[in-house]
């Protein structure tokens, strides 16, 4: 079902269920865990950036992904973009109050998984190590 679509259904019909194929909060949370979104909503924790300092702090995305990612986090609600009118133009993106909340969650799923490093290595080395024979 579109989305469109759905914004017509009576509420009773929305209860949302991430298991449900077609419930919007799987869109929602493929945007939040996106491996861009996780990164862009951890750095706008600290501060607000201009789009090229958010793209030399997240490391490997391209400025089409950031454009991407930052237009999508913006459409959900997560992100302001701030454009100010002076030359040369100068636009700010930050976290809503929404955003903020939705990226202390994520960002620790990220923390954990650095703390998960080691484990998950020696599981993998395991794994291999159990095919292998």
């Amino acid at each position: 079902m579109s989305e469109t679509a759905l914004r017509h259904l009576p509420p009773e019909l929305m209860t949302p269920d991430v298991n449900a194929a077609q419930c919007p909060s799987r869109l929602i949370l493929e945007h939040l865990t996106s491996r861009w979104g996780v990164l862009v909503l951890a750095a706008l924790l600290d501060r607000s950036y201009r789009f090229s300092e958010l793209r030399r702090l997240i490391n490997g995305v391209s400025e089409k992904m950031l454009a991407q990612t930052l237009q999508t986090l913006e459409r959900d609600g997560f992100v302001l973009r701030d454009a100010q009118p002076v030359i040369p133009p100068r636009v700010d993106y930050s976290l809503t109050d929404f955003g903020r909340e939705a990226a202390r969650q994520v960002w620790e799923l990220a923390r954990w998984s650095e703390r998960s490093v080691d484990k998950v290595l020696a599981a993998r080395a395991a794994y291999d190590d159990a095919k292998s024979t």
